[in-house]
């Protein structure tokens, strides 16, 4: 298994020990699961939803997501294998029509993102191209 990989098993894949030496830890990472990404999309005091929480409340705008908004996001994320980065993406191909029409047009006081908003969103947009063959 890869996370058992010592300095001498590099030495015999191939890598000279002066490279080996500059190493100072060896590690293996494991790729995130559903709840790690839940709670990195929701979580954290700069996390992307809050980010766009505060975009919109700029606008006066209370913005909300159901909570299967989150899981369909992050289910997303990982079919497209894009991890963590590819949140971002995926919360960009969904808002995008919203940060734009909503705040220009005649202002809503409350806007929630459900899920039916947001497959359409994302079914609209370019983000298939994403995908990691």
């Amino acid at each position: 298994m890869v996370q058992y990989v010592s300095p001498v098993d590099l030495k015999s894949f191939g890598l000279i020990p002066e490279l080996i030496g500059r190493l100072p830890v060896i590690t293996h990472l494991s790729p995130l699961d559903k709840t790690a990404l839940r709670r990195i999309l929701s979580e954290p005091k700069n996390s992307l939803i809050r980010q766009y929480q505060k975009l919109f409340d700029m606008e006066n705008i209370k913005l909300s997501f159901s909570d299967e908004v989150f899981d369909f996001i992050v289910e997303k994320a990982i079919e497209f294998k894009l991890g963590a980065r590819g949140l971002r993406s995926i919360c960009e191909a969904i808002m995008l029509d919203a940060m734009f029409e909503i705040p220009s047009g005649k202002s809503p006081k409350e806007f929630t993102i459900t899920l039916d908003y947001a497959i359409d969103k994302l079914n609209k947009s370019n983000i298939k191209q994403l995908k990691v063959a």
